[in-house]
């Protein structure tokens, strides 16, 4: 199982819209709308690093509202 946070940059105004559509994705742990240089913050995991690519290609990035995402993986050293 792959772990990766996903940090979201959206259009002025959509984050919470954004959050609450992007929780409702299989694969998706948790999704919070935050201040900062990002407006969402998402948990997310996949079974390989190339599903949770599709997941976020396929389905993160196609939410409305979203202008730029930055995928980060769990790694445990």
């Amino acid at each position: 199982m792959v772990q990766a946070y996903i940090l979201i940059q959206t259009e002025v105004g959509k984050a919470s819209t954004v959050a609450e559509a992007i929780g409702k994705i299989p694969g998706v742990i948790q999704a919070e709308d935050v201040t900062g240089p990002y407006d969402v913050i998402v948990r997310a995991q996949a079974d390989t690093v190339d599903d949770l690519g599709r997941m976020v290609v396929a389905k993160v990035q196609q939410v409305d509202g979203i202008t730029r995402t930055l995928t980060c993986p769990v790694v445990h050293i």
